[in-house]
């Protein structure tokens, strides 16, 4: 963790440029509003992934061929902007990007990076995986290197949703068998991310694919709950496959949960979170039942009490009372 505003405004430029060469790796960092820099960086290694979620003022970044022969930790940087304007070039090639998108460049070459705001700070989340951790070929991968890529769609939103919740956690609560796991799924997803703009789908080992697969099912879970026709069978049809493979999938890549199990355990997590919220305090229970597919109000008290401990109803007094923490208040599995 590193804030400069727990610093002297003299400290502050010079503190951001070691710690960044500490956290991240060797770079020349230079500004213009040095005497109004502002920088904070939360950072947290997920087995040989590293990832960290950063705000700063202006500046422009370089790595240089001197700083690569003094220590090139020879990944691949995957970088999620959040806002702000920022411009990266490597080889001749150049990205410029805006909230919401993606561009992976090389820590082994040159490149430049320029960050442009004019009020506040920019903020970004950088992954770096090892480029002996893709399975995919580097005349493939540096067709993108540097190339402006969406997070708004098809794998590029799953890579980018699973950044924006690891930059919302400071990675406290991770144990090191949590941080492994974790750094598997971000590689497997970088690793789809890129063979699809790569048109190398068929480089992907099988569990890569697989693993892939899934999240993209569950993505699309999460973004129809509320229709109360979701349903396994649908969820299949979705996705052109048949039920009985849909649920074999889920079997070996979804920790062993069941398709039904998963449509069921989210929606109830959407409701829970409705139900604390005081700005849907006027808003009936049965109301934030059948947004989040629960139609017959009956069902859901009864699903909500079997998950919870607690009826729907008592669950919100308790919560919006200022009667303190609920100890029926448990992640839903």
């Amino acid at each position: 963790m590193f804030d400069s505003r727990h610093l002297p405004v003299e400290d502050r430029f010079a503190a951001w440029q070691h710690i960044t060469a500490d956290t991240i790796y060797p770079m020349t960092i230079s500004t213009e509003c040095e005497r109004r820099f502002e920088a904070r960086l939360n950072a947290v290694e997920l087995g040989d992934t590293h990832v960290s979620a950063q705000s700063y003022a202006s500046m422009t970044t370089r790595r240089t061929p001197r700083l690569i022969r003094q220590s090139d930790p020879e990944t691949y940087a995957v970088s999620l902007s959040r806002r702000g304007r920022q411009t990266i070039s490597q080889d001749g090639v150049q990205a410029v990007l805006g909230a919401g998108d993606l561009v992976v460049y090389s820590t082994s070459r040159p490149y430049d990076s320029v960050v442009d705001v004019r009020l506040g700070t920019a903020s970004s989340v950088l992954a770096q995986i090892p480029r002996s951790d893709l399975p995919l070929p580097w005349d493939r991968v540096r067709r993108v290197m540097a190339v402006r890529l969406s997070g708004c769609d098809g794998p590029g939103r799953l890579l980018a949703g699973f950044l924006t919740g690891l930059a919302a956690d400071t990675g406290d609560s991770y144990r090191a068998a949590d941080r492994r796991r974790l750094g598997g799924v971000l590689t497997d997803l970088v690793t789809a991310w890129l063979a699809h703009h790569v048109d190398a789908t068929d480089r992907m080992p099988v569990e890569t694919r697989q693993r892939a697969r899934v999240g993209e099912i569950q993505d699309f879970i999460r973004r129809n709950l509320g229709d109360a026709d979701l349903t396994p069978a649908a969820v299949a049809a979705a996705h052109h496959m048949s039920p009985r493979s849909l649920h074999r999938l889920f079997h070996d890549h979804a920790v062993g949960a069941t398709v039904a199990c998963y449509i069921r355990d989210q929606r109830l997590a959407r409701t829970r979170r409705d139900l604390a919220d005081a700005g849907l305090a006027t808003r009936p229970v049965h109301a934030i039942a059948a947004r989040w597919g629960f139609p017959r109000p009956a069902d859901f008290s009864r699903a909500f009490r079997a998950a919870y401990g607690i009826p729907p109803g008592e669950y919100r007094r308790r919560r919006l009372g200022g009667a303190g923490a609920d100890p029926s208040d448990r992640p839903v599995p």
